[in-house]
């Protein structure tokens, strides 16, 4: 499949199966991000790669802890897929994604966020050409800002100079997949 037509196919997905994305798949999910866009050629990103359910349940469930509504700039997101925007009842920002992937930037690095999100994006991307579910999640700093995230991060040997900027969180959707909402108007400007 063409790169652009995975582009416009992939959707953000927020409901998800019971059942877990086998490893070979994840490397290749993994090898993708690697191959990001990165500030400088530098290659600071890390992933940390959780291929176990019961763990990225609960580090889904820290990553809504502290959860702040009042930042929130629109309120509806999806009825298909809905967010925690949508339902406040929802206890993981992951969804219940049986894998999750945390990538970490450095702490004082300019552009740690930027080159984040570029891994996560080849990382959905790569996801879809393989038929997986995913979805980018934010609140990458505030989910291990706590006991138990900082024991984690230590058990990963992740050093104190890294902070979690995102996460990708991958699976099988759940139910039918959303169609494209349409492109709304006048967003580009071409100059010549």
């Amino acid at each position: 499949m063409d790169i652009l037509d995975i582009m416009k196919e992939r959707r953000s997905i927020r409901k998800y199966q019971d059942k877990q994305i086998d490893r070979e798949a994840l490397e290749k999910i993994i090898e993708a991000g690697l191959y990001a866009p990165n500030a400088g050629g530098g290659q600071r990103a890390r992933i940390v790669a959780v291929h176990n359910k019961e763990l990225a349940e609960k580090i889904g469930r820290l990553n809504l802890a502290r959860f702040d509504r009042s930042r929130l700039a629109g309120g509806h997101v999806s009825s298909e897929q809905p967010s925690v925007i949508d339902n406040p009842n929802i206890k993981s920002g992951f969804y219940g994604a049986p894998t999750v992937c945390v990538i970490f930037g450095a702490g004082n690095f300019l552009y740690s966020i930027p080159d984040a999100f570029c891994c996560a994006e080849n990382m959905v991307l790569e996801a879809a050409n393989l038929g997986i579910a995913s979805c980018i999640v934010a609140r990458g700093e505030e989910t291990f800002d706590n006991e138990v995230g900082r024991a984690l991060l230590k058990e990963w040997n992740i050093p104190d100079t890294y902070t979690a900027c995102c996460f990708v969180i991958l699976g099988y959707c759940d139910g039918a997949y959303p169609w494209v909402k349409p492109r709304k108007d006048n967003r580009f400007l071409i100059i010549e």
